[in-house]
């Protein structure tokens, strides 16, 4: 099966895993909805955090211009982002994590679907 996936820096990556980051920030914006496998990327390597790994998929519901109500789940200060995208992340399901190879944007993960 194929999912899309996005890279995400940490420690960000691993708070969308643990559910305490329900938007992302991005400079682009995406007509992409559906599912969304958020995969930490390699660098930088940080001790105590999975780097290089698939971490969870999410539903990405919606992805509309940043708004000052968006701190918070974005886990940043509005003034630094103000030009960026909120892509809007629901329903996050935990996966065992394994590694993957990340590149830029929306790409695609085959990913084997246990029956």
């Amino acid at each position: 099966m194929i999912i899309k996936a996005i890279s995400v820096h940490q420690p960000w990556a691993s708070m969308i895993a643990q559910g305490s980051k329900n938007i992302e920030t991005r400079t682009w914006y995406t007509d992409y909805r559906g599912d969304l496998l958020i995969c930490s990327t390699l660098s930088p390597d940080l001790p105590g955090f999975k780097c290089g790994f698939a971490l969870c998929v999410v539903n990405l519901k919606n992805c509309r211009p940043m708004a000052l109500h968006d701190e918070a789940g974005a886990r940043c200060e509005f003034f630094e982002y103000q030009k960026l995208f909120a892509w809007v992340l629901t329903d996050l399901r935990e996966i065992v994590a394994f590694r993957v190879r990340g590149h830029q944007r929306i790409f695609d993960v085959e990913v084997e679907v246990e029956d």
